[in-house]
């Protein structure tokens, strides 16, 4: 979604390679404070998450913070003739 590599993903929490590897196997194998980490970095790079049970269209999740700041198209709004 953001083209991170595990390797950019480990610079931007401060976190080893390992930890991320480890994360992305079973994320109750990690200290919560990877988690954080790498929760945080993905927050700065533009990622929002949505708890269950929020007001949030679309239920939990994750979600691009500035979705319409880029002037792109929302999905829903996809057709034949906006298609390039």
């Amino acid at each position: 979604m953001l083209g991170l590599t595990t390797e950019i993903l480990a610079t931007d929490s401060k976190q080893s390679i390992a930890s991320i590897e480890a994360l992305e196997t079973d994320v109750s194998s990690v200290d919560a404070k990877v988690v954080v980490a790498v929760r945080a970095a993905l927050e700065a790079r533009g990622i929002s998450f949505i708890a269950s049970g929020s007001d949030e269209a679309g239920g939990a999740g994750i979600r691009f913070k500035h979705w319409d700041q880029d002037g792109g198209i929302r999905p829903e709004n996809l057709n034949a003739t906006n298609d390039d």
